[in-house]
């Protein structure tokens, strides 16, 4: 919404900016087109070590005299009208102190002609000095653990917790099981909640590197600017505040590394990732000496691996060298015969941690489960069980005590007439038995209209016209059916 159209007075908007600008965290730098600052805010001056009333009117190679022309990236910006965006530098004030930085500079365009640059900073060293302390930490706890328990950090899962009988599901393990004996690179495939640090956990504790680490790092949870020194480690004064400190390659020496979305890193970390696998020796941030590491990478990406290569977020040669060995984990919605077995061992952990003593699920919940797509995979299963479990007041899951979007979804796929091999386990039916199947999806699926409605109803006290907005339905059509079905209000 274009806030002009209220006619406010255009000391608003400048009172607005200039409050934003003077209470964010970000450092702002606005100059003019010769690279003289024009307006500098209060964090900048936190950041870089420079009073206001200092940088107002100064240049920016005499704010950081370690810069050059070629270097500054704001001078860059003006330069070639180009943006500079996610840039890190470490620079030296013009008081002699280092400052390590994370900077985008946008350049400022009036009819096709630069008339100056603003350069938006934040402080690494903080970020940094707090990666590598966790790094520390990590580090403490598995030597602390290896003393007393001589087992590896974090790999608990082996073969035998993968569960499920299906031919998808068997040759998988087969597949994997040959493969843990072997050092080379392994690349897993999977969507979301398939299990795949659980497979790559079963791997380690299958293979020779049992009784080393196990280092695991979601690529995307991490700033890429950090990547590269939690990777590969950093020496003293390789940025303010640094340490000598191994990286998780390092520390994952004569183990196995996962790095899980891959496709998050860059280019240029993708590259030293596939120098490091050609070659087994890294480099510290800020070092001159190469070290040999004996590590075992395994990747994995929720991304096809043909997508990722055709979006660019995956460098093929990286591809290539990882791909020596490569694993599909199926889809729950490919190994529908696995969901009665999956939902046993679910409900065994939660009678453990509930200290329940729920028997199984009945009929008309397992059609449920067997009907849906689970885009959430087994992650979203076992929550639906977790669910299902909390509110389980008997021995035997009923519809009742299933989340309220499992039941709607459950009922949109009967009425899209889901086939009855996709809701039942899949069987050799005579065709009077299909015929008679069939003939009880329209009381099955009333049942869930009945416990949506039901539920629906409830939550708003019986506040038809709520409910039919919950539903998203008609307020009429629901009266119909409230009436239809004989649901009490």
């Amino acid at each position: 919404m274009d806030l002009r159209l209220k006619g406010l007075p255009q000391e608003f908007y400048q009172k607005a900016l200039e409050i934003l600008l003077e209470n964010i965290d970000w450092g702002v730098q606005i100059t003019d087109k010769e690279g003289y600052t024009i307006y500098y805010n209060k964090a900048s001056s936190q950041i870089d070590g420079i009073p206001i009333d200092e940088a107002i009117g100064k240049h920016v190679l005499a704010m950081f005299p370690s810069l050059s022309n070629r270097e500054s990236t704001i001078l860059k910006v003006l330069r070639t009208g180009e943006p500079v965006v996610g840039h890190e530098q470490e620079i030296t004030n013009c008081y002699g102190q280092k400052v390590s930085l994370f900077t985008i500079t946008l350049p400022i365009v009036i009819d096709g002609e630069i008339c100056g640059a603003i350069d938006i900073s934040k402080n690494l060293s903080e970020i940094k000095n707090l990666m590598t302390k966790v790094i520390d930490l990590r580090e403490e706890v598995r030597n602390k653990m290896h003393q007393t328990t001589k087992s590896n950090e974090e790999a608990y899962y082996t073969f035998d917790d993968i569960i499920g009988e299906s031919k998808a599901i068997k040759e998988l393990k087969y597949k994997a099981q040959k493969i843990a004996r072997s050092n080379s690179p392994v690349f897993v495939y999977g969507e979301t909640g398939t299990g795949k640090e659980l497979l790559v956990q079963a791997i380690h504790n299958a293979s020779p590197r049992k009784n080393g680490p196990f280092i695991a790092q979601n690529c995307a949870a991490l700033p890429e600017n950090l990547m590269e020194s939690i990777l590969f480690g950093t020496v003293k004064g390789s940025f303010t505040g640094a340490e000598n400190r191994p990286g998780l390659v390092e520390l994952a020496d004569g183990g196995t590394l996962f790095l899980d979305e891959i496709t998050s890193l860059s280019f240029d970390l993708q590259a030293k990732l596939l120098r490091f696998l050609q070659e087994g020796y890294i480099r510290r941030v800020g070092d001159s000496k190469i070290r040999k590491v004996n590590v075992r990478v395994i990747s994995a990406s929720n991304i096809p691996p043909q997508e990722a290569l055709e979006k660019k977020i995956l460098r093929p040669d990286l591809f290539y060298r990882l791909n020596s060995i490569s694993l599909c984990v199926p889809p729950l919605r490919e190994r529908k015969s696995d969901i009665p077995l999956l939902v046993k061992h679910f409900i065994e952990e939660f009678n453990r941690e509930l200290r329940k003593n729920i028997k199984g699920i009945s009929g008309e919940v397992e059609r449920v489960l067997m009907s849906l797509s689970w885009p959430g995979n087994v992650r979203e299963l076992k929550g639906v069980i977790e669910y299902a479990a909390n509110f389980c007041e008997g021995e035997i899951i009923q519809l009742h005590d299933l989340p309220d979007y499992i039941l709607k979804n459950a009922f949109i796929a009967g009425e899209k007439e889901i086939t009855v091999k996709n809701t039942v386990e899949m069987k050799e039916k005579s065709i009077e038995d299909t015929i008679e199947e069939v003939g009880d999806l329209r009381a099955f699926l009333s049942r869930i209209e009945y416990e949506l409605i039901s539920k629906a109803l409830k939550r708003t006290n019986g506040n038809v016209s709520r409910a039919a907005e919950i539903l998203g339905i008609p307020r009429q059509t629901l009266q119909y059916k409230i009436k239809t079905l004989k649901i009490t209000i």
